[in-house]
């Protein structure tokens, strides 16, 4: 069991302790100590971090015998059991004085030879796994890191710091949860059902929707609460107690409770670092809101994310009124407008493409030459004679009739192609293949009504040839990623017909 001092004193910042247990996981160093200030993750709080002596730690983890783990990165440690100066190298000892020609930290009584590096002594021989520099005289077990100490023991006592400026972020995001929870509970009598501390920003999940009005009210009543200052109380309770006391919600555990009262507006069982009076939240500020789960998730930012978020709001909306020669209030109808001119705009542009395919259909059209196809033998009127002959049959083909065939490659997307062909199509009597320039290559093939060719299997015979994938209809079909050049294309078409 380990004894923890974020429970009575979340402003701990600094620790002395003894570890209990060392061990291995995941070839991560782990260390179990009797007290501890540091916070593992739990109630949607993220686990601190910080420093244990040389180590730095990773994750923080609470077991489920009641200890509390220590995850730490032994790569990033020096021995502890040498204190270095400012100008001394880690792990080397600092009690020996070098002169002006020596390494500072290294004897310069020792001569070494023309094969020793300058400053180092020559009279102690290392084997080939220790790193140089490094006394050979300490053996380092398999679970310790080539280099460092390997004294780290049960018993030993090391020293914890915890990295503030999280600590408190999360302070700040925890206790203002619990503020603006109790005022969507107070004002609504709605409950929150859960709650996640994020990296930059937190939510909270309510049981149902709310009005933006409920939303702006809950958010005015929880700064109330802030800015009132009050304090925040940490007391111990059994659970005969608890029941008779007046909880926001009931526990998820028996035995024991930790509450968090803040003074007059809320009473909740809880594990988490919390700020000892409102003031120091400093603001909770809603940022978003969704529909989620039948209910409503609330985004939001407290104390230092606040004015983080403020400064992202405020530098992107000056950024925005410079583009657009609004002030900042002026900027929903700015946008307005201009989303209104670009309605309009894509409205003549659609338009005068529209006039343009019509233009270009009829040039197209004009140029067509006639040639003698065979109709589909795919159509269901229209079968294979018998004198038709297999490959005849595979692209769809079977008896003679005349059409006007428009057969070219043009630098245009699927779109534009399909436009063109579907115009030159409106008319009786036509065959059109349009291939992209662009490669991989873009077919759409289009034919009038009175012409019984199939579209979609003289498609499928470019496909099996060059590759790629499509489909469509006897009347108008299009593919796409068809390996091959445009001439290359347009070549095997010709042949089929």
């Amino acid at each position: 069991m380990t004894d923890r001092l974020y429970y009575t004193d979340p402003y701990l910042r600094a620790f002395d302790a003894t570890i209990t247990r060392v061990c291995r996981r995941d070839d991560r160093l782990v260390l179990t100590l009797d007290r501890t200030a540091f916070y593992p993750a739990s109630g949607g709080q993220p686990f601190d971090t910080g420093r244990l002596g040389p180590f730095r730690v990773v994750d923080v983890i609470d077991e489920d015998d009641g200890s509390i783990s220590h995850v730490v990165d032994d790569a990033t440690s020096v021995s502890p059991a040498i204190e270095a100066g400012p100008d001394v190298a880690p792990g080397v000892s600092p009690a020996i004085e070098a002169g002006p020609d020596v390494a500072p930290g290294v004897s310069p009584a020792i001569e070494a030879g023309p094969d020793v590096a300058p400053g180092f002594s020559p009279a102690i021989e290392a084997g080939p796994d220790v790193a140089q520099g490094f006394s050979p005289a300490i053996e380092a077990g398999p679970d310790v890191a080539q280099g460092f100490s390997p004294a780290i023991e049960p018993g030993d006592a090391v020293h914890g710091e915890i990295d503030w400026p999280r600590r408190f972020d999360h302070m700040q995001q925890h206790s203002g949860q619990h503020v603006l929870s109790a005022a969507f509970d107070k004002l609504f009598g709605v409950r929150t059902v859960s709650f996640h501390l994020g990296g930059t920003v937190s939510t909270i999940d309510l049981a149902r929707e709310m009005s933006l009005t409920e939303i702006a009210a809950a958010e005015a009543e929880a700064n109330r609460i802030v800015w009132e200052d009050r304090p925040v109380a940490i007391r111990f309770v059994d659970a005969e107690e608890a029941a008779r006391l007046p909880l926001r919600k009931e526990p998820a555990r028996g035995g024991t409770l930790r509450l968090v009262d803040v003074e007059g507006f809320d009473l909740s069982a809880c594990g988490g670092t919390h700020v000892a009076r409102t003031g120091g939240i400093g603001v909770i500020a809603v940022a978003s809101w969704e529909r989620f789960k039948g209910g409503q998730r609330i985004e939001f930012l407290c104390g230092g994310r606040a004015l983080i978020g403020y400064r992202t709001l405020r530098d992107a909306m000056t950024a925005s009124g410079r583009l657009l020669s609004a002030l900042p209030e002026e900027l929903p109808g700015a946008i307005e407008r201009m989303q209104a001119d670009a309605r309009e705009q894509r409205r003549s542009l659609v338009a005068m493409q529209g006039e343009l395919a019509r233009y270009r259909a009829e040039e197209l059209a004009a140029g067509a030459e006639r040639v003698r196809l065979k109709p589909a033998a795919t159509s269901d009127e229209v079968r294979p004679t018998a004198d038709a002959t297999s490959a005849e049959v595979a692209s769809g083909f079977s008896r003679t009739c005349d059409a006007k065939l428009v057969l070219r490659a043009l630098d245009a997307d699927a779109n534009g192609l399909k436009t063109l062909a579907a115009s030159i199509a409106a008319k009786p009597g036509y065959l059109v293949v349009l291939v992209s320039t662009s490669t991989p290559a873009l077919v759409v093939i289009a034919r009038s009504a009175d012409v019984t060719l199939s579209a979609q299997r003289l498609l499928a015979a470019l496909i099996a040839q060059f590759g790629g994938r499509g489909g469509g209809r006897p009347e108008m079909a299009q593919g796409g990623g068809l390996a091959a050049s445009a001439d290359a294309i347009l070549a095997a078409v010709r042949a089929a017909l």
